[in-house]
Protein backbone atom coordinates (compact mmCIF):
# COMPACT_ATOMS: atom_id res chain seq x y z
CA UNK A 1 0.00 0.00 0.00
CA UNK A 2 2.96 2.33 0.54
CA UNK A 3 3.77 2.11 -3.17
CA UNK A 4 0.18 3.10 -4.00
CA UNK A 5 0.51 6.12 -1.71
CA UNK A 6 3.77 7.01 -3.44
CA UNK A 7 2.11 6.77 -6.84
CA UNK A 8 -0.74 9.01 -5.66
CA UNK A 9 1.77 11.51 -4.33
CA UNK A 10 3.62 11.51 -7.66
CA UNK A 11 0.34 12.08 -9.53
CA UNK A 12 -0.56 15.08 -7.35
CA UNK A 13 2.93 16.62 -7.57
CA UNK A 14 2.72 16.29 -11.35
CA UNK A 15 -0.82 17.75 -11.55
CA UNK A 16 -0.31 20.60 -9.07
CA UNK A 17 3.27 21.45 -10.04
CA UNK A 18 4.26 21.91 -6.43
CA UNK A 19 5.65 19.61 -3.74
CA UNK A 20 4.08 21.63 -0.92
CA UNK A 21 0.67 21.82 -2.64
CA UNK A 22 0.72 18.06 -3.21
CA UNK A 23 1.67 17.52 0.42
CA UNK A 24 -1.30 19.59 1.58
CA UNK A 25 -3.57 17.71 -0.80
CA UNK A 26 -2.37 14.34 0.51
CA UNK A 27 -2.37 15.56 4.13
CA UNK A 28 1.29 15.10 4.93
CA UNK A 29 4.35 17.31 5.33
CA UNK A 30 6.42 18.60 2.38
CA UNK A 31 9.33 16.57 3.75
CA UNK A 32 7.30 13.35 3.48
CA UNK A 33 6.21 14.27 -0.06
CA UNK A 34 9.77 15.00 -1.12
CA UNK A 35 10.98 11.75 0.45
CA UNK A 36 8.38 9.69 -1.41
CA UNK A 37 9.30 11.25 -4.75
CA UNK A 38 13.00 10.69 -4.04
CA UNK A 39 12.36 7.03 -3.18
CA UNK A 40 10.34 6.60 -6.37
CA UNK A 41 13.11 8.13 -8.48
CA UNK A 42 15.65 5.87 -6.79
CA UNK A 43 13.47 2.83 -7.44
CA UNK A 44 13.05 3.74 -11.12
CA UNK A 45 16.62 4.90 -11.60
CA UNK A 46 15.56 8.12 -13.37
CA UNK A 47 14.68 11.71 -12.51
CA UNK A 48 10.98 12.44 -12.69
CA UNK A 49 11.17 16.17 -11.96
CA UNK A 50 13.65 18.95 -12.55
CA UNK A 51 13.74 21.16 -9.47
CA UNK A 52 14.89 24.72 -8.87
CA UNK A 53 14.19 27.01 -5.93
CA UNK A 54 11.07 28.31 -7.69
CA UNK A 55 10.03 25.81 -10.35
CA UNK A 56 9.29 22.09 -10.42
CA UNK A 57 8.77 20.62 -13.89
CA UNK A 58 8.34 16.99 -15.02
CA UNK A 59 11.13 15.45 -17.09
CA UNK A 60 10.37 13.45 -20.22
CA UNK A 61 10.50 10.33 -18.03
CA UNK A 62 8.11 12.07 -15.66
CA UNK A 63 5.60 12.60 -18.47
CA UNK A 64 5.86 8.95 -19.49
CA UNK A 65 5.53 7.66 -15.94
CA UNK A 66 2.49 9.89 -15.28
CA UNK A 67 0.53 8.20 -18.05
CA UNK A 68 1.45 4.73 -16.79
CA UNK A 69 0.86 5.60 -13.13
CA UNK A 70 -2.61 6.90 -13.97
CA UNK A 71 -3.55 3.58 -15.57
CA UNK A 72 -2.18 1.67 -12.57
CA UNK A 73 -4.13 3.74 -10.03
CA UNK A 74 -7.29 3.53 -12.11
CA UNK A 75 -6.99 -0.27 -12.14
CA UNK A 76 -6.40 -0.32 -8.37
CA UNK A 77 -9.38 1.95 -7.71
CA UNK A 78 -11.59 -0.21 -9.93
CA UNK A 79 -10.47 -3.34 -8.10
CA UNK A 80 -11.13 -1.69 -4.73
CA UNK A 81 -14.56 -0.61 -5.92
CA UNK A 82 -15.37 -4.17 -7.01
CA UNK A 83 -14.40 -5.46 -3.58
CA UNK A 84 -16.45 -2.72 -1.88
CA UNK A 85 -19.49 -3.55 -4.00
CA UNK A 86 -19.09 -7.22 -3.25
CA UNK A 87 -19.02 -6.45 0.47
CA UNK A 88 -21.81 -3.85 0.15
CA UNK A 89 -19.78 -1.38 2.17
CA UNK A 90 -18.80 2.13 1.18
CA UNK A 91 -15.52 3.23 2.73
CA UNK A 92 -13.16 6.20 2.62
CA UNK A 93 -13.19 9.96 2.09
CA UNK A 94 -15.42 11.66 -0.47
CA UNK A 95 -14.28 15.13 -1.50
CA UNK A 96 -17.31 17.13 -2.65
CA UNK A 97 -17.56 20.69 -3.99
CA UNK A 98 -20.72 22.74 -4.41
CA UNK A 99 -21.85 26.36 -4.87
CA UNK A 100 -22.64 28.10 -1.59
CA UNK A 101 -26.41 28.30 -2.10
CA UNK A 102 -26.76 24.70 -3.26
CA UNK A 103 -24.40 23.34 -0.63
CA UNK A 104 -25.94 25.13 2.33
CA UNK A 105 -29.55 24.42 1.40
CA UNK A 106 -29.59 21.02 -0.26
CA UNK A 107 -26.37 19.09 0.46
CA UNK A 108 -25.03 19.95 3.91
CA UNK A 109 -28.32 19.08 5.71
CA UNK A 110 -28.17 15.52 4.32
CA UNK A 111 -24.48 14.78 4.97
CA UNK A 112 -25.04 13.58 8.59
CA UNK A 113 -27.74 11.15 7.39
CA UNK A 114 -25.40 9.76 4.73
CA UNK A 115 -22.64 9.37 7.32
CA UNK A 116 -25.05 7.58 9.67
CA UNK A 117 -26.08 5.19 6.90
CA UNK A 118 -22.49 4.60 5.72
CA UNK A 119 -20.33 5.11 8.82
CA UNK A 120 -17.09 4.01 7.12
CA UNK A 121 -17.27 7.01 4.75
CA UNK A 122 -15.90 10.50 5.44
CA UNK A 123 -17.69 13.15 3.37
CA UNK A 124 -15.61 16.34 2.94
CA UNK A 125 -17.72 19.26 1.71
CA UNK A 126 -16.17 22.39 0.19
CA UNK A 127 -18.48 25.30 -0.63
CA UNK A 128 -17.62 28.15 -3.00
CA UNK A 129 -19.32 30.09 -5.78
CA UNK A 130 -16.13 30.12 -7.84
CA UNK A 131 -15.46 27.57 -10.56
CA UNK A 132 -13.50 24.52 -9.40
CA UNK A 133 -11.12 22.19 -11.21
CA UNK A 134 -11.92 18.65 -10.05
CA UNK A 135 -8.64 17.14 -11.20
CA UNK A 136 -6.34 19.91 -9.97
CA UNK A 137 -8.08 20.19 -6.59
CA UNK A 138 -8.34 16.47 -5.91
CA UNK A 139 -12.15 16.42 -5.83
CA UNK A 140 -14.24 13.28 -6.30
CA UNK A 141 -17.37 15.07 -7.49
CA UNK A 142 -18.78 18.56 -7.77
CA UNK A 143 -22.24 20.06 -8.01
CA UNK A 144 -22.30 22.66 -10.77
CA UNK A 145 -24.86 25.36 -11.49
CA UNK A 146 -24.54 26.64 -15.07
CA UNK A 147 -23.18 25.55 -18.46
CA UNK A 148 -20.45 22.93 -18.49
CA UNK A 149 -17.30 23.58 -20.49
CA UNK A 150 -15.12 20.59 -19.51
CA UNK A 151 -16.22 17.63 -21.66
CA UNK A 152 -13.79 15.24 -19.95
CA UNK A 153 -16.13 14.96 -16.95
CA UNK A 154 -19.14 12.71 -16.56
CA UNK A 155 -22.27 14.79 -16.09
CA UNK A 156 -25.51 13.78 -14.41
CA UNK A 157 -28.23 16.40 -14.78
CA UNK A 158 -30.26 16.94 -11.60
CA UNK A 159 -32.64 19.74 -12.58
CA UNK A 160 -33.12 22.74 -14.85
CA UNK A 161 -33.75 25.51 -12.34
CA UNK A 162 -35.86 28.54 -13.30
CA UNK A 163 -34.36 31.96 -12.60
CA UNK A 164 -35.75 35.48 -12.21
CA UNK A 165 -34.63 39.08 -12.02
CA UNK A 166 -35.72 40.58 -8.72
CA UNK A 167 -35.47 43.72 -6.63
CA UNK A 168 -36.72 44.99 -3.29
CA UNK A 169 -39.88 47.14 -3.10
CA UNK A 170 -37.74 50.04 -1.85
CA UNK A 171 -35.53 49.93 -4.93
CA UNK A 172 -38.59 49.75 -7.21
CA UNK A 173 -40.18 52.73 -5.44
CA UNK A 174 -37.07 54.84 -6.11
CA UNK A 175 -36.12 53.65 -9.59
CA UNK A 176 -39.21 52.02 -11.08
CA UNK A 177 -39.79 48.42 -12.12
CA UNK A 178 -38.17 47.61 -15.47
CA UNK A 179 -40.32 45.48 -17.76
CA UNK A 180 -37.54 44.06 -19.94
CA UNK A 181 -33.81 43.64 -20.38
CA UNK A 182 -33.75 46.64 -22.69
CA UNK A 183 -34.73 48.84 -19.73
CA UNK A 184 -31.97 47.35 -17.56
CA UNK A 185 -29.07 47.38 -20.03
CA UNK A 186 -26.56 50.17 -20.48
CA UNK A 187 -26.47 51.33 -16.88
CA UNK A 188 -30.14 52.30 -16.69
CA UNK A 189 -30.47 50.23 -13.51
CA UNK A 190 -28.11 49.12 -10.75
CA UNK A 191 -27.36 45.41 -11.23
CA UNK A 192 -25.76 43.31 -8.51
CA UNK A 193 -23.19 41.02 -10.09
CA UNK A 194 -21.68 37.68 -9.18
CA UNK A 195 -17.99 37.95 -9.99
CA UNK A 196 -15.00 35.76 -9.24
CA UNK A 197 -11.43 35.58 -10.62
CA UNK A 198 -11.58 34.65 -14.29
CA UNK A 199 -15.27 35.50 -14.67
CA UNK A 200 -16.39 36.84 -18.02
CA UNK A 201 -17.69 40.30 -18.84
CA UNK A 202 -20.84 41.59 -17.17
CA UNK A 203 -23.67 40.15 -19.25
CA UNK A 204 -27.05 38.65 -18.48
CA UNK A 205 -28.55 36.40 -21.14
CA UNK A 206 -32.33 36.87 -21.21
CA UNK A 207 -35.16 35.38 -23.23
CA UNK A 208 -36.62 37.71 -25.86
CA UNK A 209 -39.16 37.31 -28.66
CA UNK A 210 -36.21 36.73 -30.99
CA UNK A 211 -34.58 34.13 -28.75
CA UNK A 212 -31.89 34.35 -26.05
CA UNK A 213 -29.93 37.61 -26.11
CA UNK A 214 -27.05 38.88 -23.94
CA UNK A 215 -27.51 42.29 -22.31
CA UNK A 216 -24.58 44.38 -21.07
CA UNK A 217 -25.24 45.37 -17.47
CA UNK A 218 -23.46 47.39 -14.79
CA UNK A 219 -23.89 48.28 -11.16
CA UNK A 220 -22.28 49.59 -7.98
CA UNK A 221 -21.57 46.27 -6.23
CA UNK A 222 -20.19 42.83 -7.05
CA UNK A 223 -19.23 39.80 -4.98
CA UNK A 224 -18.15 36.17 -5.39
CA UNK A 225 -20.75 35.13 -2.77
CA UNK A 226 -24.31 34.82 -4.10
CA UNK A 227 -25.85 35.19 -0.64
CA UNK A 228 -24.13 38.56 -0.24
CA UNK A 229 -25.82 39.72 -3.45
CA UNK A 230 -29.18 38.65 -2.03
CA UNK A 231 -28.58 40.70 1.13
CA UNK A 232 -27.70 43.75 -0.97
CA UNK A 233 -30.85 43.29 -3.04
CA UNK A 234 -32.97 43.01 0.12
CA UNK A 235 -31.44 46.28 1.30
CA UNK A 236 -32.58 47.96 -1.90
CA UNK A 237 -29.21 48.40 -3.62
CA UNK A 238 -30.11 46.89 -6.99
CA UNK A 239 -31.43 44.08 -9.16
CA UNK A 240 -30.24 40.48 -8.89
CA UNK A 241 -30.43 37.52 -11.26
CA UNK A 242 -31.11 34.44 -9.14
CA UNK A 243 -32.38 30.87 -9.29
CA UNK A 244 -35.88 30.94 -7.82
CA UNK A 245 -35.01 28.42 -5.11
CA UNK A 246 -32.44 30.82 -3.60
CA UNK A 247 -34.89 33.66 -3.05
CA UNK A 248 -38.24 31.81 -2.87
CA UNK A 249 -38.85 32.76 0.77
CA UNK A 250 -38.24 36.44 0.01
CA UNK A 251 -40.57 36.34 -3.01
CA UNK A 252 -43.33 34.76 -0.90
CA UNK A 253 -42.89 37.35 1.85
CA UNK A 254 -42.81 40.28 -0.59
CA UNK A 255 -39.29 41.29 0.41
CA UNK A 256 -38.29 40.86 -3.25
CA UNK A 257 -40.39 41.28 -6.39
CA UNK A 258 -39.85 39.88 -9.87
CA UNK A 259 -38.95 42.49 -12.51
CA UNK A 260 -38.35 42.45 -16.27
CA UNK A 261 -40.88 39.64 -16.69
CA UNK A 262 -41.06 40.24 -20.46
CA UNK A 263 -37.46 38.97 -20.78
CA UNK A 264 -36.83 36.41 -18.03
CA UNK A 265 -33.43 34.75 -17.61
CA UNK A 266 -32.82 31.33 -19.08
CA UNK A 267 -33.13 28.41 -16.64
CA UNK A 268 -29.83 27.20 -15.23
CA UNK A 269 -28.77 23.56 -15.20
CA UNK A 270 -27.84 21.93 -11.91
CA UNK A 271 -25.67 18.88 -12.45
CA UNK A 272 -23.33 16.53 -10.63
CA UNK A 273 -19.87 16.16 -12.20
CA UNK A 274 -17.41 13.33 -11.72
CA UNK A 275 -14.16 12.28 -13.44
CA UNK A 276 -14.82 9.25 -15.66
CA UNK A 277 -12.25 7.14 -13.84
CA UNK A 278 -14.12 7.61 -10.54
CA UNK A 279 -17.47 6.31 -11.80
CA UNK A 280 -16.91 2.76 -10.56
CA UNK A 281 -16.10 3.89 -7.02
CA UNK A 282 -18.81 2.36 -4.82
CA UNK A 283 -18.91 5.18 -2.29
CA UNK A 284 -19.36 7.84 -4.99
CA UNK A 285 -22.17 5.93 -6.67
CA UNK A 286 -23.89 5.44 -3.32
CA UNK A 287 -23.50 9.10 -2.45
CA UNK A 288 -25.02 10.25 -5.75
CA UNK A 289 -27.87 7.76 -5.45
CA UNK A 290 -28.48 9.04 -1.92
CA UNK A 291 -28.21 12.79 -2.43
CA UNK A 292 -29.70 13.47 -5.89
CA UNK A 293 -33.31 12.41 -5.08
CA UNK A 294 -33.12 14.49 -1.91
CA UNK A 295 -31.90 17.56 -3.82
CA UNK A 296 -34.77 17.19 -6.30
CA UNK A 297 -37.29 16.91 -3.48
CA UNK A 298 -35.82 19.92 -1.66
CA UNK A 299 -35.89 22.00 -4.86
CA UNK A 300 -39.56 21.14 -5.40
CA UNK A 301 -40.43 22.11 -1.81
CA UNK A 302 -38.45 25.35 -2.03
CA UNK A 303 -40.40 26.59 -5.05
CA UNK A 304 -43.77 25.06 -4.20
CA UNK A 305 -46.69 27.40 -4.77
CA UNK A 306 -44.68 30.03 -6.68
CA UNK A 307 -45.61 31.01 -10.22
CA UNK A 308 -42.37 30.28 -12.05
CA UNK A 309 -41.19 31.78 -15.35
CA UNK A 310 -41.37 29.56 -18.42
Amino acid sequence: MSYVKTLRMFMRVYELGSMSAAARDQRCSPAVASSRIAELEKHLGVRLFNRTTRVLKPTENGHLFYRGAGRILEAIEEAEAEVARAGQEARGSIFIAAPLGIGRRFIAPHIPDFKERYPATNPRLRLSDRSVDLMAEGLDLAFHLGPLEDSTLKLRVIENCPRVLAAAPGYIARHGAPKSGQEIAGGAHACLMLRYPGAREHRWTLQTQDGPRPFEISGPFESDDGDVLTEWALAGHGIILKPVFEIAEHLRAGRLEVVAEETPPLPVQLACLCPHRRLRDAKLKLFMEFIIPRIRADLARATEGLQLPR
